[in-house]
């Protein structure tokens, strides 16, 4: 049910899945549910504002987890860091690095 209203081809069209989601979650009896989404599919289908084909990157939060599996395994190979400083300095040339590249994908433009 919820990832039908996910796969709609427009913001419109998952709103009105998800509304007759949360009608038919009401006959069934599961109110609290149909209260939930109703009340968080505003906040949900945001990503559905970009353009489409931005629309994968943007709906889930992998991108942000591999930034930060990264930034773990470059730490853990220093070990210990002589300063706060120099910590900043390596994760700011990672962050830098990454921000150069499309979406993260190591494809420059």
């Amino acid at each position: 049910m919820l990832k039908a209203i996910q796969a709609q081809e427009n913001k419109e069209e998952a709103l009105k899945k998800a509304e007759a989601a949360s009608i038919k979650l009401k006959d069934m009896k599961f109110h609290k549910a149909s209260e939930i989404v109703s009340e968080g599919i505003s906040e949900t289908t945001n990503y559905m504002n970009f353009p489409s084909e931005h629309w994968t990157r943007l709906r889930t939060n992998n991108p942000l987890e591999r930034i930060m599996k990264e930034i773990r395994r470059r730490t853990r190979v220093i070990g210990s860091f002589p300063d706060e400083n120099s910590a900043f300095m390596l994760v700011t040339a990672r962050l830098r690095y990454i921000a150069h590249t499309k979406w993260g994908n190591k494809k420059v433009s």
